[in-house]
C-alpha cells in the first residue's frame, strides 16, 4: 500500500455513487511520487505525497 513518508497519509476509502444510487467500494490514491530530499546535508530518496513537496519546497 503507498503511504507517504513524511505525513504517513494513504488512500482514502468511500463509495461510488451512479445515478441509480448503488453504493460500491472505491478508494482514491494520494499523488505519491519519488523525489531526492536533502536530509542533514545529503541527498535521500523518499516517496512522499505531492502536498508534501510542496511543503519541502516552500522551506
Amino acid at each position: 500500500m503507498a503511504k507517504c513518508q513524511q505525513c504517513g497519509r494513504g488512500p482514502q476509502f468511500g463509495n461510488n455513487r451512479p445515478w441509480s444510487r448503488k453504493a460500491t467500494r472505491r478508494r482514491w490514491n494520494i499523488n505519491i511520487q519519488k523525489v531526492q530530499v536533502m536530509e542533514a546535508g545529503r541527498p535521500v530518496a523518499k516517496r512522499l505525497c505531492a502536498t508534501c513537496i510542496r511543503t519541502y519546497e516552500k522551506v
